[in-house]
């Protein structure tokens, strides 16, 4: 039976390589819609919570996980049964080095363990952002090198991910997402695999094409975010003018202009890290991507610029900087979620305890406690403290850095003493206004 008969009458196995942010969301609206699925992950703390039934991934309800194993969904921690998956998603991390440059390595051998099992009629699916020509390029020959041909034996696209952690209006099956094949043929299998469980699918001439809009995305996040942020320092700078009533009234523009908004760095993984993807591939072409990189460069200041904030504010108080007690309110990259990927507020901590900051501590309830690698071989691991009046009375220096939904913002308010208010999560605040350092403001 063909790939396509097997999709049609939902008989296909679908296979899904990394089981992270990515990939377990798509393994779970696979199964959820009926088809046989198989999750692996090298990690076996991974796979052990899940086949107990225990849920990593925040935006996944766990009535839908539920369901999921219910219909047959099974993780593992090797390949040995990939050669049972028509359909093969490939959703392994991409991270850089300390250069900056692109690491594939995970994508590599991700590639090399499904090629020792690859047969005919099984399709290929890259999610893992990448460069262009990383499908064509380094997949690619590796499966080929079986002797098996694509748009023939097999089947190879890339159809980048599409996931905003903590968005509760798009997810997985409703995001609009693209995908490109090597060959037609290929173009219309990925298409059809992935329209088993996404609403609607966008194809593309090719891999290369697929591959550039997802770097085209995020970069256009990332410049205008840069923009802004360059923006918030020079109206600090400047004093008497607010960057974020600034971009409240241009919003008012009901054409040519879309909000963004500065903050204490940016995290996560596609922004941060994909202007360097394509800037470190561009020079292969002799082409530098002086703006895009100024963009990102940009981005990476402002823990920096917060930091001296910190250190600006703590000097006023009577009291050395190494003995002042700095509270951070969260520390994951972005509001209501647990993911603390390139985070911000932990750039910051570590920049502090750098410059001899010896009493920091963190509230965050979504993440009681992290480990992260700092700078060079620097470990930075931290246990939340509570979140109590008698944590905020007891700090000398309150950084808002995750505006967290579920933060009692009137106590904070009222019991810190002075606040760096990184996300404007206090614009509502009518008293006391004068505890207020506000990211933009000038004050």
């Amino acid at each position: 039976m063909s790939l396509k008969e097997k999709l049609e009458k939902k008989s296909a196995v679908i296979g899904v390589v990394g089981l992270g942010y990515v990939g377990l969301p798509l393994a779970v609206e696979f199964a959820r819609k009926g088809f046989k699925t198989i999750g692996i992950d090298l990690d076996k703390r991974k796979i052990e919570s899940l086949n107990a039934g225990k849920n990593y991934i925040q935006d996944i309800k766990d009535d839908e996980f539920k369901e999921a194993l219910k219909h047959g969904f099974k993780a593992m921690d090797n390949y040995d049964h990939i050669g049972l998956c028509d359909a093969i998603y490939i959703s392994v991390p991409t991270p850089f080095t300390a250069n900056k440059e692109p690491d594939i390595s995970f994508i590599t051998s991700a590639t090399e363990s499904i090629a020792k099992h690859l047969r005919k009629e099984q399709l290929i699916i890259l999610k893992s952002t990448t460069f262009p020509n990383t499908t064509e390029g380094y997949v690619l020959p590796i499966l080929e090198k079986t002797g098996l041909k694509v748009g023939k034996d097999f089947y190879l696209a890339f159809s980048p991910e599409r996931i905003d952690p903590g968005n509760t209006k798009w997810n997985t099956s409703n995001t609009p997402i693209v995908v490109g094949g090597v060959t037609q043929l290929c173009t219309d299998l990925a298409a059809l695999t992935n329209e088993q469980v996404i609403a609607k699918v966008h194809k593309v001439s090719s891999p290369k094409v697929a591959e550039m809009e997802k770097l085209l995305e995020n970069i256009f996040r990332s410049v205008n975010i840069a923009l802004v942020n360059e923006m918030a320092m020079l109206c600090d700078r400047m004093g008497g003018i607010n960057i974020w009533e600034v971009i409240e009234a241009a919003s008012t523009k009901p054409f040519g202009f879309m909000p963004f908004y500065p903050g204490p760095g940016i995290g996560g993984h596609c922004i941060l890290i994909d202007p360097y993807y394509l800037a470190w591939q561009a020079r292969e072409f002799d082409f530098q991507t002086k703006f895009i990189t100024l963009a990102a460069e940009t981005n990476e200041n402002m823990p920096f610029y917060v930091r001296d904030l910190a250190m600006k504010e703590i000097a006023k108080l009577p009291i050395a900087f190494q003995d002042a007690n700095i509270l951070f309110l969260g520390v994951a990259f972005k509001k209501n979620v647990d993911d603390i990927r390139h985070s911000p507020a932990i750039k910051i901590i570590e920049l502090l305890q750098k410059e001899g900051a010896r009493r920091i501590q963190y509230c965050d309830p979504h993440v009681p406690h992290f480990k992260e690698r700092g700078t060079g071989n620097a470990v930075i691991e931290m246990r939340a403290a509570p979140f109590t009046a008698e944590t905020l009375e007891s700090a000398d220096l309150v950084v808002i850095t995750t505006d967290h939904a579920n933060f009692d913002y009137d106590l904070i308010l009222k019991c810190s003493k002075c606040i760096i208010d990184t996300r404007n999560a206090l614009k509502h605040a009518t008293e006391h206004r004068d505890k207020i350092v506000l990211l933009g403001d000038g004050r």
